[in-house]
């Protein structure tokens, strides 16, 4: 039964209601700059119509049109998205403790040096470094 749901909304014309809420964002901020649905429609390559379209959730965007109409919007993709409809995920322990460990990396001062010279590092050696640290991790937990 739950596939035959899926099948039916994959399968209808109607909008969605993410598709609206996005439309209904990248007409705020257009209007917001003042900037016609024909300008924009000309600086992403498309019709004005297809501008409608889009505002009004009728057609979904693509990736990179989407972030053309964002470039235009001088907006990030993002913002488009918060306190869009739709199921909230929810995080998982791993993902919250890679989250937190993320935002204590940021927090710390050497982070940033780590972060430009890890790149010109040769894999065999980041390899090497990191069974070092993790190493001395389980130590001090021991």
């Amino acid at each position: 039964m739950r596939g035959d749901a899926v099948r039916q909304e994959i399968g209808t014309k109607k909008p969605r209601a993410v598709d609206i809420y996005v439309g209904s964002r990248i007409r705020l901020r257009r209007n917001l700059l003042g900037i016609s649905q024909t300008e924009l429609g000309e600086r992403i390559g498309v019709t004005f119509q297809q501008v409608q379209k889009y505002e009004k959730g009728v057609n979904r965007i693509g990736t990179s049109r989407l972030l053309r109409i964002c470039d235009v919007l001088q907006t990030a993709p993002e913002w488009l998205f918060e306190g869009a409809p739709g199921p909230k995920p929810k995080q998982s322990a791993a993902a919250r403790e890679l989250e937190a460990a993320f935002a204590a990396f940021l927090a710390d001062d050497t982070a940033p040096r780590l972060i430009v010279l890890w790149p010109r590092l040769p894999m065999k050696t980041k390899r090497l470094l990191t069974a070092l640290l993790a190493e001395m991790l389980r130590q001090v937990d021991e």
